[in-house]
C-alpha cells in the first residue's frame, strides 16, 4: 500500500513510523528534531510554498507535507 503525500510524492505505508500534526505550536523538542534532520540531509519539504500541516516520519527519512495529518492518517487507514 502506498500513501501520496503531497505534489508528486508517493511512499510505501510500511515505512511510515508516524504522522505528527504541525500545527502551532510546535513543541520545541520537535524544532530540535526537524532541525538536525534538515542538518542530516533526512528531511524533506514536499510543498514549494510555506504549507507545512503534517510530519511524517519514515525509517529512513522524513517529510514535510502540505496535506493535513488527519487526512493522511485516514488515506492510510482506508487501504490496510
Amino acid at each position: 500500500m502506498y500513501l501520496h503525500l503531497g505534489d508528486d510524492i508517493i511512499i510505501s505505508g510500511d515505512k511510515i513510523i508516524a504522522i505528527i500534526n504541525l500545527e502551532e505550536p510546535v513543541p520545541e523538542g520537535l524544532r530540535t528534531m526537524l532541525a538536525g534532520a534538515a542538518l542530516d540531509r533526512t528531511l524533506y519539504t514536499i510543498s514549494k510554498t510555506d504549507k507545512k500541516k503534517a510530519l511524517v516520519l519514515c525509517d529512513d527519512c522524513h517529510y514535510l507535507s502540505p496535506i493535513s495529518s488527519n487526512t493522511l492518517f485516514k488515506r492510510l487507514i482506508r487501504f490496510r
